[in-house]
C-alpha cells in the first residue's frame, strides 16, 4: 500500500513510512508516510504563501468547508470510530464518544465562523476624541502548528484544525506517530472542500525531526497538546513566537461531607479514572474523601472498581513502556493498595491505593493510567489546599450540593475549570479548556482558541460628526 500525508491540502506519496499498530493485539493497523525535507518545506512554505488570501476568505466559506467536515464525519461515524479505537486501543465505546465530540468540535467552528466578528466602542466618552470610535477586530497571527497527542488522535487534532480554519490561519498539523491515522482520515475528508492550497496540511513527522519546524518563523503559532516536559521546553525555545500548551494534570475529585448520593460518587470516579485506561488529562486520580464518610464511600468505590469490565470499559495502555511505567509507580507508592495492582502486558488492572506517600509518583505526577489515590480530609478548607498542593492545575472536581461551597471552590481551587456534582473529567468542546502552573497556558475550546490564534488590531474612525 502507497504511504501518503497532505502536504498543502493534496495527498503526497512519501518514501518514509509509519507502520502503526494496534496496542491491544499487536496487528498492522495501518501505514502513514513521513514527508521527507522538500514535503515539509513545501507545506510550510504552501502556508505561508496563502496566509493572507486565507485570511480574506469570505466567513461563509470557511464555515461551508467545516460543516462539510462535521457532515462527513458524521456519515463515517462508525468507520472513523472503528480506526481510533484500532490505532489508539480504547474500547469502541469511548472511541465513538470521541468521533460524536469531534462532529461537534467541527459543527462549533462552522458557527463561530459567522459569528466571529468585532467590537464597535464610541471614543466620545472622553472630550479629546469626540467624533471618534473604534472598530475593534481579530486578525490571524499567521500560520499554525498544531501538534497533537496520541490520547485523543482525532478530537484533539480537531481542537487544532477547526478553529485556526475558522479564523482563516492555515495549519500544519503534527499528529502523534502512535496515532496518526485519524489525522490523515480527517485529511482525505479536508481535501474533498474548496480550501485554498495551502490552508492546511498533515504531516506524521517524527518527533526528532520537530526542532526545525518548531523554530520556522513563517509558523508564528504553535500550539502543543502533550507532556509537560516537551511543551515547555517548545516555549522555551521559541520564546518570540505565540505559544499554547495544554498538558498534563493529576486531577482531582473532592467528595464533600453534605454530598449523600456517594453510590453516583464512587461509580463516576471509578468510571472516569479508568476509561480509556486513565489516558487522559483529567482523568480522576487523586480522591479526597471527608473523614465522616470515608468508611462508607470506600467500599462503594471499590465495589464500582471490581464492576468495570477490562476489555470495555478500560482498554490497553498505549505502549510496553507506559504499562511497566504505571507499575513501577504502583509498587512503590508506599500506600496501601485496595484494589488492582497487577497488569497483563498493556493491561493494566484499576488499582485504587489508599495513603501514599507524600512524595509517591502517583500522587505528584501524572500517572496517565488507570490508578487511583484515595485520602481524607476533616474540613473543606483542608481538602481545597490538598487539590491545591500540586504542580498540576488543569481541572477538579468537587461533589457538593452546598452552592457556597461551590463558589469558594471556584475561588480557592488553582486550577483552569471546577466541576461540581461530577468529577473533574467532564468536558464540553465549547467551552474554555486549559490549565494552569504546570498544566499549560492559553485555552483550548472552539471559540478560545480562535482568540488564542488572533490578536486585536484597532480601526479608529475619525470626523464622525
Amino acid at each position: 500500500m502507497d504511504a501518503y500525508c497532505f502536504v498543502a491540502g493534496r495527498r503526497a506519496v512519501t518514501a518514509g513510512t509509519l507502520d502503526v499498530f494496534s496496542p491491544g493485539d499487536g496487528r498492522l493497523v495501518g501505514r502513514a508516510g513521513v514527508p521527507d525535507e522538500d514535503q515539509v518545506e513545501a507545506a510550510v512554505a504552501a502556508a505561508a504563501a496563502v496566509a493572507d488570501e486565507y485570511a480574506a476568505l469570505p466567513a461563509h466559506a470557511r464555515a461551508a468547508a467545516l460543516d462539510h467536515v462535521s457532515r462527513r464525519l458524521a456519515e463515517r461515524a462508525e468507520e472513523v470510530a472503528a480506526l481510533i479505537s484500532a490505532e489508539n486501543g480504547k474500547p469502541i465505546k469511548w472511541a465513538r464518544v470521541e468521533t460524536s465530540r469531534a462532529i461537534s468540535t467541527f459543527r462549533w467552528a462552522a458557527e463561530e465562523a459567522r459569528r466571529f466578528g468585532g467590537e464597535f466602542q464610541r471614543l466620545d466618552t472622553d472630550p479629546n476624541a469626540t467624533g471618534r470610535a473604534a472598530l475593534i477586530r481579530r486578525f490571524p497571527r499567521g500560520p499554525v502548528l498544531g501538534i497533537a497527542p496520541f490520547n485523543f488522535p482525532l478530537n484533539l487534532v480537531a481542537h487544532k484544525v477547526a478553529p485556526a480554519l475558522a479564523v482563516g490561519a492555515p495549519i500544519i498539523v503534527k499528529p502523534a506517530p502512535a496515532t496518526p491515522l485519524s489525522a490523515l482520515l480527517l485529511g482525505g475528508i479536508l481535501a474533498e472542500t474548496e480550501l485554498p492550497e495551502g490552508a492546511w496540511s498533515v504531516l506524521p513527522v517524527p518527533n526528532d525531526r520537530m526542532e526545525p519546524l518548531v523554530a520556522d518563523l513563517r509558523l508564528p503559532v504553535v500550539s502543543f497538546t502533550g507532556s509537560v516536559p516537551v511543551g515547555w521546553s517548545i516555549a522555551e525555545a521559541v520564546p518570540r513566537k505565540h505559544v499554547t500548551l495544554e498538558l498534563g494534570g493529576n486531577a482531582a475529585a473532592v467528595v464533600c461531607p453534605d454530598w449523600t448520593d456517594l453510590e453516583f460518587a464512587a461509580q463516576r470516579i471509578a468510571l472516569f479514572s479508568n476509561y480509556q485506561a486513565g489516558q487522559s488529562c483529567i482523568a480522576v486520580q487523586r480522591v479526597l474523601v471527608a473523614r465522616s464518610v470515608f468508611d462508607d464511600f470506600v467500599p462503594l468505590l471499590k465495589a464500582e472498581i471490581a464492576a468495570l469490565d477490562l476489555a470495555e470499559d478500560v482498554g490497553p495502555v498505549i505502549n510496553d513502556a507506559a504499562a511497566e511505567r504505571i507499575s513501577g509507580w504502583v509498587a512503590k507508592s508506599g500506600g496501601e493498595i485496595l484494589a488492582g495492582g497487577g497488569r497483563d502486558g498493556r493491561l493494566v488492572e484499576p488499582t485504587v491505593i489508599a495513603n501514599p506517600d507524600p512524595a509517591a509518583e502517583v500522587l505528584t505526577e501524572e500517572v496517565f493510567g488507570p490508578v487511583l489515590t484515595v485520602q481524607a480530609f476533616d474540613t473543606v478548607d483542608e481538602a481545597f489546599g490538598m487539590v491545591n498542593d500540586s504542580a498540576f492545575g488543569l481541572q477538579a472536581g468537587v461533589f457538593t450540593r452546598d452552592l457556597p461551597t461551590a463558589f469558594a471552590a471556584h475561588r480557592a481551587l488553582r486550577v483552569g475549570g471546577v466541576i461540581v456534582g461530577d468529577v473533574p473529567s467532564f468536558r464540553a468542546d465549547q467551552m474554555p479548556y486549559g490549565g494552569q502552573k504546570a498544566s499549560g497556558t492559553g485555552r483550548e475550546g472552539v471559540r478560545s482558541a480562535m482568540e488564542d490564534y488572533t490578536e486585536q488590531r484597532v480601526l479608529v474612525l475619525g470626523a464622525l460628526g
